[in-house]
């Protein structure tokens, strides 16, 4: 299978990425880029990025690393050594933009700092993700997400008001922060484009996880108040809640604008509660918002799931049951909107992956290849675009300098 990167349409077709980060953020960052059309080098060592740990696996292959290194070039670099650091540099060159989320002061330490690659290249643009910033009392701590959400104060009002806080079931907080970081980065390829000028992104986990905070700063800065969880309703906006129905199922019904809420009302049979005093307007209804769950609970677990969701989907009231992958995988407007991409894969033939977001009308991006074996494309790139020869590549792989996916079946071949 021919894995170089086909002639992209996407926006950022022409746009080449040197992805040196590790576990979710930094290779989430990449597979934006990726998707909509960046050629993206994905650098890892010959153990293979430690994303590739987590989630199922399937016959010894990471699902999750077959969607989040999809479309990227895999390159398998000892970044430990100098000749393998001198690697990245001529690489740098060929680049505009270069990934990294290693702990602040690590690259400096390898001479692969923002200093030292801009001067290689002036016009490089470096995105720095890290837990708390390159700089500041806490640069140097270490931080994975869920650190980050921690010390944002998110983790603190995530989960039911009696128990301890809870976490999503997914890395979040590393996955919003390679959002952010690839948003940086465009916005700096913009300015590049009209400046020629370079310029460095620092995004951290537990900021990025602090922006999700926005409502409280203010409500705390002016009325001292400290937001608190609140289990599956939205303080202030009622209702907003997950209601049990009458076959044991539950649904969320979000209706907290008057219009809305009035449809609600007259859905429910009980039109006079959308000028009843306690409920007619949204500050009242979050003041009375036990009592108003109370009668929309009393309601929802009166009719079976089904009924519920078409009562309320002819009412136009927003509400859904809780989907599992299960009914994801089953359901049409999943399929129409190619959420669910069947893609080629090396070893597995295909494997199917969550679709390109957003969607944009004249250069959507795509997906055409799946994340494969740690070095996969390592000769292609370090010959193609390093500049390398075969003999120079053959011999840093001997060296353990550079890691070639056929040396490993190679070396399966010589045990077997």
């Amino acid at each position: 299978m021919n894995h170089a990167p086909p002639n992209a349409s996407g926006p950022l077709s022409g746009y080449r990425v040197l992805e040196l980060g590790s576990t979710v953020a930094g290779p989430f960052c990449g597979r934006l880029f990726a998707d909509f059309g960046a050629e993206v080098i994905k650098v890892e060592p010959a153990e293979g990025d430690a994303v590739r740990m987590m989630g199922k696996s399937y016959e010894g292959q990471s699902l999750y690393a077959a969607s989040i290194l999809r479309n990227k070039s895999l390159v398998s670099l000892n970044l430990r050594s100098e000749e393998g650091r001198e690697i990245v540099r001529r690489l740098v060159k060929e680049c505009d933009v270069v990934i990294e989320n290693f702990r602040p002061g690590a690259l400096e330490k390898w001479g692969l700092g923002y200093d030292a690659l801009s001067e290689i290249n002036p016009s490089l643009i470096m995105v720095r993700i890290s837990g708390f910033g390159q700089n500041g009392p806490y640069s140097e701590r270490a931080g994975y997400g869920v650190i980050g959400e921690a010390v944002s104060g998110l983790r603190h009002v995530t989960g039911d008001p009696d128990r301890p806080p809870s976490r999503a079931a997914v890395s979040l907080t590393d996955c919003v922060t390679g959002l952010y970081a690839a948003f940086g980065a465009v916005m700096a390829l913009l300015h590049q484009k009209k400046s020629g000028v370079g310029q460095l992104i620092d995004a951290s986990l537990y900021e990025s996880a602090f922006s999700f905070m926005e409502p409280h700063v203010p409500a705390y800065e002016k009325l001292g108040f400290i937001a608190n969880r609140a289990g599956s309703k939205l303080p202030d906006s009622t209702p907003n809640n997950l209601y049990s129905s009458g076959d044991g199922s539950h649904i969320h019904i979000t209706a907290m604008g008057n219009a809305v809420f009035q449809r609600l009302a007259e859905a429910m049979g009980q039109a006079h509660l959308a000028t009843h005093p306690d409920y007619a307007e949204a500050r009242a209804r979050s003041l009375n918002s036990d009592a108003l769950d109370k009668l929309i609970s009393d309601w929802t677990q009166s009719l079976p799931l089904t009924e519920l969701e078409q009562r309320l989907e002819s009412a136009g009231v927003p509400a859904t049951r809780i989907f599992t992958m299960e009914d994801i995988f089953h359901d049409a407007h999943f399929k129409a909107r190619d959420m669910l991409l069947e893609v080629p894969h090396d070893t597995l033939g295909t494997v199917t992956v969550a679709g390109v977001v957003p969607k944009l009308s004249v250069t959507p991006g795509r997906v055409y290849s799946s994340g494969g074996a740690v070095g996969r494309d390592t000769t292609r790139v370090l010959s193609e675009i390093a500049g390398m020869s075969k003999d120079e590549i053959d011999r840093l792989g001997s060296q353990g300098i550079v890691f070639q996916s056929e040396d490993r079946h190679s070396k399966q071949a010589q045990t077997s």
